[in-house]
């Protein structure tokens, strides 16, 4: 039987096989798609570990979840999941045996965790969505620069792992401590390149729900979506969950680095809006998701049957939870409440129904989402520079006959 370290050797070799060397037919199914905006085709592309998603780039590996999955439940299946790397010099050998996590910075003691030690401390699971960034960028009018996404660059999973807080507590957090930096085994190819690595505030940090995750959906962490270690933020984008974590950092002043200080920034408004055109006169880190809401049961464009059907769909924010959905058959000139399903955590998506009776003709099916502290969703979309937290009120226009 192999063992286990040759296997994820070989999953690396694979990996590189499927990069931009290989033909095209090592890692590419012959079907594409086309999304519904300019410079919308994509190869559907099948990597180690995955069914065939959408691929954006291959160096470094940029693959979008076709959206018919969020119809399949609301825990996104790990082949399915997502996948988002900023540099292309990936880990293509990972030995879990000597696997080890370094805790250092503004600290009592110095740590060098193995993967047995971190899973010998008392572990927690949650429910949580990891949502890039620039999700539905392909959308955003006028254009903006960036990887041209549609609405899958999403996924939700149960996270299993240990409480930074915990770790963190194990290290002896110093008086003056500030931020926590993260680092991954993931790095540039040209060393001009910044490397990637991002910070939390240190009550952030602290905050017992900020997670060390080794395992998605009860088995290891895929190895494109972190494995054997990534960081969890619950209800921050994704850019904050570094993956195949292996370098924590505590830092007795802000982080000085171009993930934090240059990129992934919003306008410092509450919209986090600007005019379309017009750069922003400040801006701030991004941080928590907005609101969203989609239908997952139909197509846009689809022809459907007249009659009865119960429409689905998914809806989510921040962590503040969901409480109420509402959908509109008429292009939102009446709304009707849906019906919520079970709620795995306010973090997760909350799946919603709405039995509705379609007309023959043309519908306008759009869906809006309200959280526990009254946040919602605008009916028109708004608009800033990186073409960040796009959350307008989605509209599926279907014709029954």
């Amino acid at each position: 039987m192999m063992h286990r370290r040759e296997i994820l050797r070989g999953a690396g070799a694979a990996l590189l096989a499927a990069g931009p060397l290989a033909s095209r037919r090592a890692w590419a199914a012959p079907d594409s798609v086309t999304l519904p905006f300019g410079a919308g085709e994509r190869r559907l592309a099948a990597y180690p570990g995955k069914r065939p998603l959408l691929l954006t780039t291959s160096r470094p590996p940029q693959l979008e979840t076709p959206f018919a999955v969020f119809d399949e439940g609301v825990i996104t299946a790990n082949d399915a999941f997502f996948v988002r790397y900023h540099l292309a010099d990936l880990p293509l050998s990972i030995d879990p045996d000597t696997f080890r996590l370094a805790v250092k910075g503004t600290v009592e003691t110095l740590l060098s965790l193995s993967l047995a030690e971190l899973k010998g401390m008392p572990s927690v699971e949650l429910v949580a969505v990891n949502q890039c960034s620039g999700n539905s960028r392909g959308f955003v009018e006028p254009r903006v620069a960036g990887g041209q996404l549609g609405n899958g660059a999403m996924g939700n999973a149960r996270w299993t792992g240990v409480p930074l807080k915990a770790v963190l507590d194990k290290a002896g957090v110093k008086k003056g401590a500030v931020q926590v930096s993260f680092e991954g085994l993931d790095g540039p190819v040209l060393p001009e390149t910044p490397d990637f690595a991002k910070a939390l505030d240190i009550d952030h940090a602290r905050d017992g729900e900020v997670m060390l995750a080794w395992a998605m959906n009860g088995e290891d962490l895929p190895w494109l979506n972190g494995f054997p270690l990534r960081l969890v933020v619950p209800g921050h984008y994704g850019t904050y969950w570094v993956k195949h974590l292996n370098t924590i950092t505590v830092l007795d002043k802000p982080f000085d680095s171009f993930w934090m200080q240059k990129a992934y920034r919003i306008p410092a408004n509450a919209c986090a809006c600007t005019e379309p055109g017009k750069a922003p006169g400040s801006t701030v880190p991004i941080a928590r998701f907005n609101v969203r809401s989609f239908v997952t049961s139909l197509a846009d464009k689809a022809t459907v049957k007249a009659g009865e059907t119960t429409l689905r769909g998914i809806a989510f924010d921040g962590g503040y939870g969901i409480t109420e959905v509402a959908v509109s058959t008429d292009d939102g000139r009446t709304w009707a409440s849906a019906a919520l399903g079970q709620d795995l955590g306010r973090y997760s998506f909350r799946q919603w129904t709405l039995p509705v009776k379609l007309a023959p003709g043309a519908h306008a099916i759009k869906v809006k989402a309200t959280n526990r502290i009254g946040q919602s969703q605008p009916l028109d979309p708004l608009w800033n520079p990186p073409g960040y937290m796009r959350n307008v009120v989605e509209t599926v226009r279907v014709t029954a006959a």
